[in-house]
């Protein structure tokens, strides 16, 4: 479970650096202190809220696969599903693709929830 941990702190990284290869035109203001705002592109944005979004859910992740490691309760499975729908997740994002999105979203929501559940389960 150990490893579902540092993958998905690998997606999060990945996901925070993911619209740099699509701005190399704007190296200098990444470089820089960054003052002044910047227009992107409708995909970049995209990338960017697909990153906010995930910030928004992996701290429930980490402390449940934490939790799950302290309890000894194994959530490789639900934890695998999780990271499997958060990478499709970002990619239906990235793509623009909204309503399937939106049902990835709730299915790994839900995810998160059974993995709750199975630790309420053996406690």
């Amino acid at each position: 479970m150990i490893e579902l941990i540092v993958y998905a702190l690998a997606l999060l990284i990945f996901q925070i650096m993911a619209h740099y290869p699509l701005n190399l035109q704007h190296v200098q203001f990444f470089l820089s202190n960054r003052h002044e705002s910047l227009e992107f592109d409708d995909t970049t944005l995209r990338i960017q809220r697909a990153a906010s979004n995930l910030k928004e859910t992996l701290p429930i992740f980490l402390v449940l696969m934490i939790l799950g490691i302290v309890q000894d309760v194994d959530l490789t499975s639900l934890g695998s599903y999780w990271l499997i729908l958060r990478v499709l997740f970002f990619g239906l994002y990235a793509a623009g693709i909204e309503k399937i999105r939106s049902v990835v979203w709730i299915l790994a929501l839900v995810d998160l929830i059974a993995m709750a559940l199975s630790i309420l389960a053996s406690a």
